[in-house]
């Protein structure tokens, strides 16, 4: 799709009713991520986790007593359509928003929001560079790639590798993980036999295969997300190569198996503790369950920005953003779907959590993802 996709939707969600009533006074917020595109399944986590967390505030009461009115757009994981999204924003007027998913999208879109004075609050973006700028608006629910890098690499090291093989997608979050992962690695004097980049959205990687299989390398880590992963991982099993694959968050989606088929099972991922599993969540799982749909990885990411969004006002008694950032830069700790979050001066969430996940087969025969027992 092209040219921006902010679809204003007004989703005022009051007990029986689809409007706001008229006496009320409203909060505008976005959402932006790749509702369209390779990417979709992770814009559907986003717009999916931020909706409902709009209709239970609204159900509730909303904030200081004004309800909150839903915009949803379509960045389609391309920083230009970023920016469109991002300026469609601030043209009307929204004061809160939840996004976007690419690091290379959320690096110039949060650059307009903090210069129009717009909350930010990123659930997926976890380049380290987008909180080291000094935006004071600017905040995230997930990590960091040097955190998640430090816990990669250890594992990595835990196996033993003889070499091993880095590849990455070239983007922003993909190269980032990939050099982080490399920089711990190289401190521990593991050995890196191949360290390459490949093309987003291309469907033929024999080269990188090949390049692979000559490395001789006992383990390959991806810099990237699901869909590239997954093809690599078919044509690496196509071409007889049976190396493990180790990624980031990125893979984390069903669809990741989906598209790289039975090869996947036995590949190894970083990402924080399922929120899904927490008995805080439980209300929300089961609300998203009723709706068909299943709220994994960033969807309870997504629900946990809005609530930190609330309470933030409410400890404020402001919905300026500027004040609820100041707020939230006061080391308040928030209640969230996903645990108890404190943010540092910079807008990162205080705590390290990232732990080992396996693909395998489960109960149901289905190949996902499962946390590594300590």
């Amino acid at each position: 799709m092209k040219g921006s996709r902010a679809v204003f939707v007004a989703l005022a969600y009051t007990i029986g009713m689809g409007c706001v009533p008229a006496a009320h006074a409203q909060i505008r917020v976005g959402v932006g991520g790749p509702i369209t595109g390779p990417d979709a399944t992770f814009g559907g986590q986003l717009s999916r986790g931020v909706e409902q967390a709009v209709e239970d505030i609204n159900e509730s009461g909303g904030v200081l007593g004004q309800q909150l009115i839903l915009s949803i757009g379509d960045d389609a994981a391309d920083p230009k359509q970023g920016v469109s999204v991002a300026n469609k924003f601030v043209g009307e007027e929204v004061s809160l928003v939840v996004g976007h998913f690419n690091s290379s999208v959320t690096m110039p879109t949060s650059t307009i929001y903090a210069e129009n004075n717009i909350l930010n609050i990123t659930p997926g973006s976890t380049n380290p560079l987008i909180t080291e700028r000094g935006l004071e608006t600017v905040f995230r629910t997930c990590g960091r790639d040097d955190q998640q890098g430090i816990v990669a690499a250890g594992f990595l090291a835990s196996r033993k590798p003889k070499a091993i093989a880095i590849i990455h997608d070239k983007s922003t979050y993909g190269k980032g993980l990939a050099d982080e992962t490399r920089k711990n690695l190289d401190a521990m004097g593991i050995k890196v036999a191949l360290y390459e980049g490949l093309n987003k959205g291309e469907k033929d990687y024999s080269a990188i295969v090949s390049k692979i299989k000559e490395s001789q390398a006992d383990i390959v880590y991806w810099g990237g997300v699901h869909t590239e992963a997954g093809l690599l991982v078919r044509q690496m099993r196509d071409q007889g190569v049976d190396t493990v694959m180790m990624a980031g968050d990125g893979i984390a989606s069903d669809e990741f198996a989906a598209i790289g088929g039975p090869g996947v099972e036995g590949t190894f991922m970083t990402f924080p503790p399922d929120p899904r599993n927490r008995p805080d969540a439980a209300r929300v799982v089961q609300e998203f369950q009723a709706k068909n749909f299943n709220p994994e990885t960033y969807t309870l990411y997504s629900y946990a920005a809005v609530e930190i969004m609330k309470q933030a006002a409410e400890a404020a008694k402001s919905i300026d953003p500027l004040e609820m950032a100041k707020t939230m830069h006061s080391g308040m700790i928030f209640k969230t779907v996903i645990g108890e979050l404190s943010y540092d001066k910079k807008g990162d969430v205080m705590r390290t959590d990232y732990v080992v996940y396996v693909w395998k087969k489960g109960p149901d025969g289905r190949i996902s993802y499962y946390e590594l027992a300590n």
